[in-house]
């Protein structure tokens, strides 16, 4: 399922977390290792550029957090970054470079690559977001099962199994959610691809596409 390998889908020049992908093919394998690549990546940081505010958070001081904001290591937020007022980082998070984070967004386990935006009322977890990604209004990612089995990656008879009961959505660089959209556990959305607001989107979709509804997904004209 070669759309949904690493270098289809992101750029790594656009993270500093670039080193967890070294000798992995798909994404979600590097969701286990959040946290301990966390810390260990925060102790070897120019304290110079980031500041340590807490067991496990390193916070850029060119950053802005709003004191409303909550904070739980392991944590790492880059420069320029901008978490808003009454975000909820429940912590094994890296928020990147210039990524705006939200009033009442909560985050958990997850890679933010460079210039995300999750702006208002996200729920991001277990999940990967690339560079430029933006998530609209209420948007979130659904990252359990509802019979709690693990989940499956699926595009049409295709199937990769994840071995993870936690799995939210691997977004591409560029990815446009459309606001209220609910992404369920396992989904995977190519670079530069929309999805239409109020959508319910489950598997693979194709990058370059605009996501209409399940039955509909048609191809840009670029």
């Amino acid at each position: 399922m070669k759309k949904c390998e690493i270098h289809q889908l992101y750029n790594l020049e656009e993270t500093i977390a670039a080193d967890i992908f070294k000798g992995v093919t798909y994404p979600w394998e590097v969701l286990p290792k959040i946290k301990d690549f966390i810390v260990e990546l925060g102790n070897t940081l120019d304290v110079s550029v980031y500041e340590k505010r807490g067991e496990n958070i390193w916070v850029a001081k060119s950053a802005k957090v709003a004191e409303t904001a909550f904070l739980n290591g392991p944590l790492i937020i880059d420069e320029g970054a901008e978490v808003r007022h009454c975000a909820f980082i429940r912590g094994n998070a890296i928020v990147g470079k210039n990524c705006v984070v939200g009033n009442s967004t909560e985050l958990k386990n997850v890679i933010l690559f460079n210039s995300v935006q999750v702006p208002h009322y996200n729920y991001v977890g277990d999940s990967i977001l690339g560079h430029k990604s933006h998530m609209g209004a209420g948007s979130i990612t659904s990252n359990v099962k509802s019979d709690k089995t693990l989940v499956v990656v699926k595009d049409g008879k295709e199937e990769i199994k994840t071995g993870l009961k936690k799995f939210g959505a691997m977004l591409g660089d560029y990815v446009e959610v459309g606001c209220n959209s609910v992404l369920n556990p396992g989904t995977v959305i190519g670079a530069h691809t929309n999805v239409y607001p109020l959508s319910m989107v489950r598997g693979v979709v194709a990058d370059h596409s605009i996501y209409k509804n399940r039955n509909e997904v048609v191809q840009k004209n670029e």
